[in-house]
């Protein structure tokens, strides 16, 4: 299956001063080789639970899905995923293997960014990764998991991500990132 240019669809909202990253789990499944509800396909709605909860935490409503990634790259946040791999449809060890794969790339995009504050939302990847992240020195303001925001989670998003959003702008540490020096998705 050949999978949609995802660093591309990223990389033309990457700001040019990173004040927050968001890692997430990994972009959908495409369809008909398209990207699908892949958080930065700027043609996508702003009903998509993520982008919608994300706009929501920003206190942000867009005319479209474009203008809402304009805005946050304007603020400086930046969505990441932990593997470009998508696990849609993998089940436990397969799941954790292939976001576990996806370590070494994610760290690679996160390096140049160490003093930049990371938030890392959905349970599956906040167990896998918070404590590493930290070990490796990251600047994880999440001790928990914060879950995906969909179904019954939205509201549970909302409350944990808050805090958090506000205590990153009090204590942000920008930094200039050049993001043609992102390393490709392979």
């Amino acid at each position: 299956m050949e999978l949609p240019n995802y660093k591309a669809l990223r990389q033309a909202y990457w700001p040019e001063v990173v004040t927050l990253v968001i890692v997430a789990e990994s972009p959908p499944v495409p369809k008909n080789g398209k990207p699908g509800l892949y958080f930065y396909e700027p043609t996508g709605k702003v009903s998509e639970p993520l982008f919608r909860a994300i706009m929501k935490v920003m206190g942000y409503t867009p005319k479209s899905k474009a203008d809402g990634l304009a805005e946050m790259k304007r603020r400086g946040w930046l969505l990441v995923d932990a593997t470009y791999e998508p696990v849609d449809g993998y089940k436990g060890a397969q799941r954790k293997r292939a976001i576990l794969s996806g370590y070494a790339q994610l760290t690679d995009i996160l390096r140049p960014l160490a003093a930049v504050p990371v938030i890392v939302i959905k349970a599956n990847v906040g167990r896998l990764l918070i404590p590493r992240l930290r070990k490796d020195r990251f600047d994880v303001r999440n001790e928990a998991p914060i879950p995906f925001p969909s179904h019954s989670h939205q509201v549970r998003f909302q409350a944990l991500m808050a805090p958090l959003i506000s205590e990153c702008h009090r204590s942000s540490s920008t930094k200039l990132f050049d993001p043609t020096a992102c390393p490709q998705i392979s």
